[in-house]
């Protein structure tokens, strides 16, 4: 074996055997074979003084694959006479006539002895102290081979140094033009491919397996045909760039021959020099393309970067690239691509430049625009795209939907089209079912499509208009779990899906997806963004969180301004509009809601898109006092009502809150329109209605009851358990009520009254007279003695 890291090798059982023969003073005609690296050298070494020790002479020949046939002639006939120790050394290729001669014969007298790789534990062994922790990255690297360990032994961390790598240029540089093409083809991935070995040696099948097990005679190579992992970073950064590129580009020349895959093998020559654009020749430029079309559906910035590498790239491959750009989120280069084509006069790919330019444009929120190049591009989806971006800016198609070939994206595309339509003209219960069977049908395509949206983010729309949040979850949950439109779409659905959270009341779960999006710190395009900061003000009104409220204000003007207002938007607009009411500056949003109200009456006023508008506005009209604006779009919502079960919830309930507005509170009617919109998913709308209703009546057993159907509704028992006090303070927090200790519990948490009173459904002033109960009764003489004991209560 190769020299030890320690004092004294590590040998095998075999070798002690042979060592033991040799002190009972056995005569020894022995072979010793092994590839390179196994450490015949160390045991010629321990044989040597063996035989020194028992005062015996040997014959002991090192690397006899080199010899010539002359002296391997004269070895045999020493080995054949049997009257001296003779001990050869070779490895198992070269294997000349004379060698295997020679071999014979010393296989008579003694099976020959092959060493094997060290095992984990014999590498552990042979490691210094310093570097025994990383044992088993060190055998993964090597294999075991006993040189390759070696070199390896000074590590002090689990990744190989440059001047180790640097150390296998004498195992390369000696080795003839076919095994360095052989160890360059294995380094690719194609050790055991025999039909692209060959046409790559240019040799029959018989010379290749030669070069093969020349390859592995070099102890590179694992049993598996596999370089061992330190050799394939050696090979990779050892080999000259051009004979490496040039290897790749005959191996994928004939994987693309014979219709394989090529993508692992072109792909390190994008790091090669593949990063900046005109690297890839003619002679790789079809590779890369093929390569590109593998890697666009999980890796679309890795295709973009293969196709940039082309140096001869025509508008074709521009639109290629457009779209391997687009996919991977990089719009910017989308658009720049496409225009370039659409500019330059090629007529035979301007259509599809300007469908991938449609489709950056509706994730820039300029649908409108999107719409005329989506009409311009001559595809049957661009058709049905367009379909939808006109429905979406307010203007029914007067044509009938184009008929869709049979294709998988042409028929989820005309669906697509069929159930935006359908959401205008027809009813909530068919257009659903139309998207969702859209999302189906594109669902295998999973990441692979470039889309302006996916069927399932339209479905959800649809299904939150509807006030069928269950469907919406569920087709969004698919989507994201099939990676539907791929990662130009994960944004999109993430919100959506976070949407549901808020409506239902679970805040703190929308919260969670705004905050992971701000980690991830990638800009949002502005259909995202407009959603992203609409959630972020829903969040803050039903927090009663003022100062985010106000400080994300202004983002929202901003958002509104760069996306125009499209049948899409329409919930981010209501909960815009409710903000703008609590914040007194309506003006400002004015003439989106006027965009709005126009678009809906282009369309025919449908009911479906209509009724959440109207719900957010009767709202904000609420907050505002503006109470003949109010009744108007409550009898707008009347109106609907008997086009739907969700219409017909939120028409009772706009009718409920006036009531309650006004003063004149019905118990059974406001619990039946609570539970109502807790039916179609507006849980928090739901205990607001309930608890608004509670503060408002004067009857004491109403109240009790309608709180408590507000709790309920929030998701919180009617007698909600506390959080046990601290024990230095159980004397204090006994002089607590139930509702002190909520009370106080918000009020340490940093709340207005008024926030308070909002979360708990009571008057800010009675926030006010709970709190100077709990001043009297705990003794305080300020207000910082207050809330210092109140912390040490609540904690």
């Amino acid at each position: 074996m190769s020299p030890s890291t320690t004092a004294r090798p590590v040998l095998s059982p075999h070798v002690t055997q042979v060592l033991d023969a040799i002190a009972a003073g056995t005569v020894l005609r022995l072979g010793v074979v092994a590839p390179g690296g196994h450490g015949k050298s160390t045991v010629l070494r321990e044989i040597t003084r063996a035989f020194e020790d028992a005062g015996a002479s040997a014959s002991v020949v090192d690397d006899a694959h080199l010899l010539p046939d002359g002296e391997l002639l004269e070895l045999r006939s020493l080995v054949e006479r049997g009257t001296g120790n003779v001990v050869v050394a070779y490895r198992p290729w070269p294997r000349t006539r004379a060698l295997a001669a020679l071999a014979e014969s010393l296989g008579r007298a003694r099976p020959a002895l092959m060493l094997e790789p060290f095992t984990r534990e014999q590498v552990r062994a042979v490691l210094p102290a310093s570097a025994r922790g990383l044992a088993d990255f060190v055998h993964e690297q090597t294999g075991g081979v006993p040189r390759f360990v070696q070199r390896l032994a000074g590590l002090t961390a689990a990744e190989v140094p440059p001047e180790v790598v640097a150390s296998f240029r004498a195992d390369l540089d000696w080795l003839d033009a076919d095994v360095q093409k052989y160890l360059l083809a294995a380094e690719a991935g194609a050790a055991l491919r025999l039909d692209l070995l060959g046409g790559l040696l240019g040799v029959d099948v018989d010379a290749v397996g030669d070069v093969i097990e020349a390859g592995r005679a070099t102890g590179l190579v694992a049993p598996d045909g596999a370089l061992l992992p330190v050799a394939r970073l050696a090979v990779a950064a050892l080999s000259r760039t051009d004979r490496r590129i040039a290897v790749r580009q005959r191996l994928a020349e004939l994987q693309l021959r014979s219709g394989g895959p090529v993508l692992d093998l072109v792909r390190p020559l994008v790091g090669v020099g593949g990063d900046q654009p005109g690297v890839a020749g003619p002679g790789l430029a079809r590779a890369f393309r093929a390569a590109a079309d593998e890697a666009l559906p999980t890796d679309p910035a890795l295709a973009a970067r293969l196709l940039a590498a082309i140096g001869t790239a025509g508008p074709e491959v521009a639109v290629r690239r457009a779209v391997a750009s687009a996919m991977a989120g990089d719009l910017d280069a989308a658009m720049r691509l496409a225009d370039r084509v659409i500019s330059s006069g090629d007529t035979g790919h301007r259509g599809a430049a300007a469908e991938v330019a449609a489709i950056a444009l509706a994730h820039r929120g300029q649908l409108a625009r999107s719409t005329e190049l989506h009409r311009w591009s001559p595809s049957s989806t661009s058709s049905a795209f367009a379909v939808i971006g006109q429905v979406g800016t307010g203007r029914l198609p007067t044509a009938p939907l184009p008929v869709a070939p049979p294709t998988m994206l042409d028929g989820g595309a005309s669906l697509m089209a069929q159930g935006v339509v359908e959401s205008v003209t027809s009813s909530a219960t068919t257009a659903l079912s139309t998207l969702v069977r859209a999302a189906g049908l594109l669902e295998p395509a999973g990441r692979a499509v470039l889309l302006p949206d996916t069927p399932a983010a339209l479905a959800a729309l649809v299904a939150l208009h509807s006030g069928e949040p269950g469907v919406a979850e569920s087709v969004l949950d698919r989507a994201m779990a099939t990676s539907s439109g791929g990662a130009l779409m994960v944004v999109r659905h993430r919100l959506l899906r976070a949407w549901i959270a808020m409506q239902r009341g679970n805040l703190a779960q929308a919260r969670e997806t705004l905050v992971a999006l701000r980690k991830a710190g990638r800009p949002l395009e502005p259909r995202d963004w407009l959603f992203a900061v609409a959630l972020e003000i829903g969040v803050a009104r039903r927090n009663s969180d003022l100062a985010t409220l106000k400080r994300t204000w202004e983002q929202a003007c901003e958002a509104v301004l760069r996306h125009p207002v499209d049948l899409f938007t329409f919930l981010p607009l209501g909960e815009f509009a409710t903000a703008a009411a609590r914040l007194r500056d309506q003006h400002r949003l004015a003439p989106h809601l006027t965009a709005a109200r126009n678009l809906l009456r282009d369309l025919g006023d449908p009911c479906l898109w209509a009724v959440p508008l109207h719900w957010s506005a009767l709202h904000a009209a609420i907050i505002a006092e503006e109470t003949s604006v109010a009744e108007e779009h409550a009898a707008s919502l009347a109106e609907c009502r008997g086009r739907s079960r969700y219409a017909a919830v939120v028409s009772a309930a706009a009718e409920s809150w006036l009531d309650v507005v006004a003063g004149k509170v019905d118990a059974d009617q406001v619990e039946e329109s609570a539970r109502g919109l807790q039916a179609v998913g507006q849980w928090w709308d739901a205990a607001r209605l309930a608890g608004q209703a509670a503060i408002r009546t004067s009857d004491r057993q109403a109240m009790v009851r309608l709180l408590d159907c507000a709790r309920l509704l929030q998701g919180r028992s009617a007698t909600t358990a506390r959080k046990q006090p601290e024990p230095l303070a159980e004397a204090d927090a006994g002089k607590l009520s139930d509702r002190e200790r909520e009370v106080a519990e918000l009020v340490v948490g940093g709340l207005t009254y008024k926030q308070v009173g909002d979360r708990l459904f009571i008057s800010a002033k009675t926030v006010e007279h709970h709190m100077a109960r709990i001043r009297q009764r705990l003794g305080c003489t300020s207000r910082a003695e207050l809330l210092d004991q109140l912390r040490q209560i609540v904690g």
